[in-house]
């Protein structure tokens, strides 16, 4: 846990069309010589830059495997489609991908009701498993038991809750008490502001203000008035880069500044660009290793993939993580795969260590990861922890 924090201050396909009625369980064999993978993702769009670069990292690790002889002799092949962060077309990226691209499973879905969209709608009822989602949302970490659904996912990061604890239990322990929240209106922003909520209500504490923005908006401007008149301490942005980065700039427009911190599905880079040096100071929670520190194995191996003059990333360590995990269970499940092979291979995965990053998950518990690190955005936009 960060003890710095100060918080005073390679192809790839695309494709459109109709889906076909109807998804058989366990449709689509496995091929002799490929084994395809979906993503859903935006690729365009004011979020397009995180899906891209999720799409980059993957298809470069894909080719790797590849050049290496594949999985059990077969080449792994990436189809991606863009979703725009939309949930209807997320969900109709899933059934295309299922039934007319017949892929053997989903990589890196994006987004919380995009991703609990599909799944509900799509891939669970086609048995069809899914390794990594930017989301933190409880509601894909259920029980398999009770959320049957969420047996075919399985999550690399840890869950919104965990960031929240984190960032409560830092504020308040640095006597910051008035803590207000700037929420999307969707899945993600609701699941923070829950996590937020049980996180003060742990320490006898309430949020003193709450506003929202919506999904693929940068109208902030109400829920910025509404948060000023609270006059908090902090106030906890649980929103992407974009509308973070128009929120920050409307409260210091109203003479406030308090200290601003936001989770991990911003993008420590994408807010800096787009904030400048009035990102500087702001907190910000991190599911993922510090991708700048070479001393870390999986961080070492994620910057060897990366192409020359690209600078390394959260979200790109991230992507790497997710395939990693995926190919690990693969080669796992030997020659003879099958959906239920790869499934019963993650889930008896116990403390799989990555090169410095643990993945566990069980027949009762697909969360995968529980760990949060702490930053703050520093001069020149250099990102500590």
């Amino acid at each position: 846990m960060l003890r710095r924090f100060i918080l005073i201050a390679a192809s790839l396909l695309t494709f459109t069309g109709t889906s076909t009625p109807s998804l058989a369980a366990g449709a689509g064999a496995v091929d002799p010589t490929t084994l395809s993978f979906g993503m859903s993702a935006p690729f365009s769009g004011p979020n397009g830059a995180y899906g891209v670069e999720m799409r980059d990292i993957i298809a470069a690790y894909f080719q790797q495997i590849n050049a290496s002889g594949g999985i059990h002799g077969r080449k792994l092949q990436l189809v991606a489609l863009d979703d725009g962060y939309e949930t209807e077309r997320a969900v109709a990226n899933a059934r295309a991908l299922v039934e007319e691209k017949k892929v053997f499973g989903l990589i890196a879905s994006y987004g919380s009701s995009t991703t609990q969209a599909a799944v509900n709608e799509v891939l669970g009822p086609a048995g069809v498993p899914l390794v990594g989602a930017i989301s933190g949302s409880d509601a894909i970490r259920q029980s398999p038991k009770t959320h049957p659904n969420n047996r075919y996912v399985f999550n690399t990061r840890a869950s919104y809750a965990d960031e929240c604890e984190a960032i409560i239990g830092q504020l308040t322990s640095l006597g910051l008490n008035r803590i207000a929240v700037l929420y999307q209106n969707d899945a993600f922003g609701t699941s923070g502001l829950d996590g937020i909520a049980s996180a003060l209500r742990k320490r006898g504490l309430t949020t003193v203000a709450a506003g929202a923005v919506e999904r693929n908006s940068l109208d902030v401007g109400a829920a910025a008035q509404a948060v000023a008149q609270a006059n908090p301490q902090a106030v906890i942005m649980v929103a992407l880069y974009k509308p973070t980065a128009a929120f920050v700039r409307h409260m210091k427009k109203l003479g406030q500044n308090p200290q601003f911190v936001t989770l991990s599905p911003v993008g420590a880079d994408l807010l800096v660009r787009e904030l400048g040096d009035d990102a500087r100071g702001i907190g910000i929670s991190q599911v993922m290793p510090y991708p700048w520190n070479e001393v870390t194995p999986v961080v070492r191996e994620y910057q060897r993939l990366l192409a020359k003059g690209a600078r390394p990333s959260y979200y790109g360590l991230e992507a790497y993580i997710m395939a990693r995990t995926l190919i690990d269970a693969l080669r796992k499940s030997g020659r003879d795969l099958s959906r239920e092979k790869l499934i019963g291979s993650l889930e008896s995965m116990q403390n799989l260590d990555l090169g410095g990053y643990h993945i566990s998950y069980s027949p009762r518990d697909h969360s995968g990861s529980h760990f949060v690190d702490l930053t703050v955005v520093g001069n020149g936009g250099r990102v500590l922890h």
